[in-house]
């Protein structure tokens, strides 16, 4: 697998149970980049992207849980200024943020 292979993906989340929200957390973090409090950057392959996918199934509750994939296009055309930080910022693996 390649660069050119993987996707970039923005998750966010809004869990209501404190013990779920701790686990969706651990797992995304072992898998991307947080960026805000509920905010994660994930490069991942679709064959990584459906395991994920599977994971978060298994932890959420959807009747009171909510999580956004947003798929942002392919890393190997990623540009820097497509996050910009107002105030303090955190890094993303194999890219860059622009801080106003």
């Amino acid at each position: 697998m390649t660069r050119r292979d993987l996707r970039r993906f923005l998750i966010a989340y809004d869990i209501a149970d404190d013990r779920r929200r701790d686990r969706l957390a651990k797992c995304l973090q072992r898998h991307g980049d947080r960026v805000q409090y509920s905010v994660f950057v994930v490069d991942a392959s679709s064959a990584r992207m459906l395991r994920l996918r599977r994971e978060v199934v298994s932890i959420i509750l959807n009747s009171e849980d909510s999580v956004l994939l947003c798929e942002l296009g392919p890393t190997h055309d990623s540009n820097p200024s497509r996050f910009d930080f107002l105030g303090r910022s955190k890094p993303i693996s194999g890219g860059t943020s622009h801080v106003i």
